[in-house]
């Protein structure tokens, strides 16, 4: 009798054990990263990462030869100075918990309480730190393309940190934060149209306003040096944008393919789209003519890349192409010096990207085509916030550091080249 008690007691005490311990199992379960997505997205950051030596390249080969080291070293700065600043208080201001409308709040400063176990979505959390990361290094990266060739790198070292913390960052929260007050809205930027491609581009024209010409611009020819460079760059940009869209999907799915497939299709049709402009206007396609429209379709498509069809890319592309050419052609008859066309290029088509997903989203909801007002207009307001707030921003910035310690380097510095006069070296010892 004593013995099938104790076995009685023990079955029940068993039957409690697994009865309290299944919830605990199935919750261990659903807090496991998918190892798809979470490789998907550790291979989407390195793809976003090799962006910038592409960048280098591309931004490299437009410049003097003077001034090559000088410009890739712009790029290559970036990854170190904002790389730091990510962790320790970048990923907070822009992701962080218990934050507002237009800021994240402090708790993840260092990335506390972000370790392996933590995760965001279906992926680790630090993977998402990281990936998001690249993008905030190479949005401020963009901007030295517009002031190449004329200004000193302690001060430009000082505006990228500060552009970073007190610009970009917010607009980060604005658009993917939880709370931020454009999402909240309803505007839609799956990859960075407004964050990262408006937001260098006004930027740049901004920072060119205080900074000022090129000696010599534009009377005096100032031709790219090396072209192949040019090329091999427009061509990495172009690999690891299927990394920087379709890895902003944060998941190996159907949306990051839409995104991916879009990005190949919108980059392809801008390169038509400028290389037949510029045959017809200059009578002759150039190599340069190529990349740039590579650039400018892979731009236009960023924000619109998981929601619209292929079909519409192919539109969002081929104009794209056409208006950041104009852009190009107007700079020299309106007289501001946008070295390398930062704003020519992202701040135009990045804009029309921005409103383009007003007009031909399809994929998470409507656009202007089928009758859905409301989401272009959501989209113009996004477009003439943002273009404001990082205007005014970067005005202030400029003029703060030019004043306090000058931006720019003296005359005679320009005329021997960045390279020799500022790095101590030259990009070509032959």
């Amino acid at each position: 009798m004593r013995k099938t008690t104790v076995k009685h007691l023990s079955a029940v005490l068993a039957g409690f054990v697994l009865f309290f311990c299944m919830p605990l199992s199935v919750s261990a379960a659903e807090q496991t990263a998918d190892p798809g997505d979470t490789a998907w997205i550790l291979i989407s950051s390195a793809l976003v990462l090799l962006m910038l030596p592409g960048l280098a390249l591309f931004y490299g080969g437009m410049v003097r030869k003077k001034n090559v080291l000088s410009s890739m070293m712009h790029i290559f700065a970036a990854i170190g100075v904002v790389g730091v600043q990510w962790v320790v208080v970048g990923y907070t201001l822009a992701f962080g918990p218990e934050g507002g409308s237009f800021i994240g709040g402090f708790g993840k400063m260092f990335l506390k309480g972000v370790g392996p176990e933590s995760l965001s979505g279906t992926i680790p959390e630090l993977v998402f730190v990281m990936f998001q990361g690249m993008f905030a290094i190479i949005t401020p990266a963009l901007i030295a393309g517009a002031i190449a060739e004329r200004v000193k790198f302690g001060p430009y070292l000082i505006f990228i940190l500060l552009w970073t913390t007190l610009i970009y960052d917010p607009l980060a929260h604005w658009v993917w934060g939880e709370g931020g007050w454009l999402l909240e809205m309803g505007a839609l930027d799956f990859a960075g149209g407004t964050v990262v491609h408006i937001s260098s581009g006004v930027s740049a024209l901004a920072a060119i306003w205080i900074i000022g010409k090129r000696k010599g611009w534009p009377k005096t020819p100032m031709l790219p040096h090396n072209m192949t460079f040019t090329l091999l760059g427009a061509g990495l940009l172009w690999f690891g944008w299927f990394g920087f869209n379709a890895g902003s999907a944060l998941a190996a799915n159907g949306s990051a393919a839409l995104a991916f497939a879009n990005t190949q299709v919108a980059a392809a049709s801008a390169c038509c789209t400028w290389m037949l402009g510029e045959w017809l206007y200059q009578k002759r396609p150039s190599a340069l003519g190529v990349a740039s429209g590579i650039v400018a379709g892979l731009v236009a498509i960023t924000p619109a890349a998981g929601f619209v069809s292929p079909a519409a890319s192919i539109v969002i592309g081929g104009v794209a192409g056409i208006l950041c050419y104009a852009a190009v052609i107007m700079k020299g008859k309106l007289g501001y010096d946008d070295s390398l066309d930062a704003f020519g290029i992202h701040g135009v088509g990045g804009t029309w990207g921005a409103l383009a997903t007003g007009i031909f989203v399809t994929v998470g909801g409507t656009g202007l085509l089928a009758g859905n007002t409301k989401q272009f207009f959501v989209q113009l307001i996004s477009v003439v916030a943002v273009a404001a707030y990082v205007f005014v921003g970067t005005l202030i910035l400029v003029k703060i550091i030019d004043a306090l310690i000058g931006f720019r380097v003296s005359p005679d510095d320009e005329t021997v080249g960045l390279d020799e006069t500022i790095h101590g070296e030259t990009g070509y010892n032959l």
